[in-house]
């Protein structure tokens, strides 16, 4: 009976603990997706009174939309859980009544029984009527079991009672939580149908104009182009500066390692060589051993690249608050019908006069100006490279160390209320470098 009972309540134990936490890990998407949609509305505020940002804000519009969609979906699947926990604790309620039920009936049994054997007298009669003391014996101890089986069974009853409650304030719970999911859902949608229609008005706007469109957008994969080539300029010239530095370096160990070996062999022979002595000749010099020898290589550039792989998908954003309102590589565009951008890295609208900040710690090995583009910082993380562009002022100098988080620059300002940083990830391979998706490295 009592591994019956530990069996029942560890299943129910487990159910309860499996959609818990089906249900935890839906509350913590929830909370990221509203975090988003409260950053990209704060910036929506910014850009919607500027005709200048009408092309952002028509970014951050769906970027705005498919988060709250995203939210919607999240909700659903908050409604599908708490159904599916309303049915569980039906169907548990249902198993437990079935089970008191059963309890009851043995215990009216058994009350039956203690009904005709109610008085001392009976109890003593049925001693007595034991053929030898060792039925008595066993007759006294069948009656303790009887009276021990009476009292858990008053148990068991009692705890399927404060169970059925308890499954039922629950089901109650889990009603409301869905009713709530329900409300907040209907509630996104028709947020998502307002900002449909002010993309649509966007849109409207930017398809009456799409020759200047073309001609923007012409200008922009120009400016791309220029940056993304001056960034590999900057990157393979600080690779080749710092290739030609470790090559001088090694070349002066070789020459200095050459130097002693050559001043040790002198001593050598000096050592070896014998006084003259008429009792015994001269002997011939024999040639001196050289021990090769050859420098460690260092390991802090691959070092330091493991640990900045090590944490991929962990690094902080370069911003502390914005939307990223183009991602990494073919992006269609958000009014020109069949017409994609390319990306390098990742574009991150945020707040206007924001602070860019590294990802990483690492070494400044590049700041140049780029027309368009402001000023590039390009900090070094062994066999990686990050890249902050569109920055209108930067804090720090080639040479410099600096940690994760640090403050490196002032993002430009675009059209006044808003800025957009320019994000990018290189890795390093010999002399070229091949760029990264951002997105998959820094955290959500």
């Amino acid at each position: 009976m009592r591994h019956v009972i530990s069996l029942f309540l560890m299943l129910i134990l487990s159910a309860f603990v499996h959609g818990q936490v089906k249900s935890d890990k839906l509350q913590k998407e929830q909370k990221i997706i509203e975090k988003k949609i409260s950053q990209t509305k704060a910036l929506l505020n910014k850009v919607k009174n500027n005709a200048k940002n009408s092309y952002t804000e028509l970014k951050l519009l769906d970027n705005q939309i498919k988060n709250r969609e995203e939210l919607v979906r999240i909700y659903d699947g908050q409604v599908r859980v708490a159904e599916i926990k309303v049915i569980e604790k039906e169907n548990e309620i249902k198993r437990l009544l079935e089970r008191l039920s059963h309890l009851k009936k043995q215990y009216k049994k058994m009350i039956f029984f203690a009904y005709k054997n109610r008085n001392k007298v009976g109890k003593l009669m049925f001693l007595l009527s034991s053929r030898s003391y060792n039925e008595a014996q066993k007759r006294n101890l069948y009656l303790k079991k009887v009276a021990g089986l009476q009292r858990k069974q008053v148990g068991l009853i009692k705890l399927h009672h404060g169970l059925i409650g308890t499954e039922i304030v629950t089901i109650k719970q889990e009603k409301t939580a869905k009713e709530n999911a329900l409300d907040e859902k209907k509630s996104e949608r028709e947020k998502i149908e307002g900002d449909k229609v002010l993309k649509e008005k966007n849109y409207q706007k930017f398809k009456a104009e799409e020759s200047k469109l073309y001609a923007l957008l012409k200008e922009d994969e120009r400016k791309k182009e220029e940056l993304k080539s001056r960034i590999n300029a900057a990157i393979r010239q600080e690779i080749a500066a710092s290739q030609e530095i470790e090559r001088k370096k090694e070349a002066a160990r070789k020459k200095e390692e050459a130097r002693k070996r050559e001043e040790a062999a002198k001593k050598e022979i000096k050592k070896e060589l014998p006084k003259p002595d008429a009792q015994h000749p001269e002997k011939k010099n024999e040639p001196v051993k050289v021990v090769k020898y050859d420098p460690p290589v260092s390991t802090e550039g691959s070092i330091a690249g493991k640990n900045f792989e090590a944490n991929k998908g962990r690094l902080p954003w370069p911003v502390s608050n914005g939307s990223i309102t183009e991602k990494y590589g073919k992006n269609a565009h958000p009014t020109l019908a069949g017409v994609y951008t390319n990306n390098n890295g990742i574009d991150i609208t945020c707040a206007g006069n924001s602070k860019a900040r590294a990802v990483f710690e690492g070494v400044v090995s590049a700041i140049i100006n780029v027309s368009g583009a402001g000023k590039v910082v390009i900090i070094k993380h062994g066999n990686y490279r990050s890249v902050y562009s569109n920055l209108q002022e930067a804090y720090v100098k080639v040479g410099d160390k600096i940690s994760a988080k640090q403050n490196i620059g002032t993002v430009m300002l675009d059209g006044g209320s808003i800025s957009v940083l320019h994000f990018e990830i290189h890795m390093v391979v010999g002399l070229s470098t091949q760029s990264l998706n951002p997105s998959l490295w820094i955290s959500r």
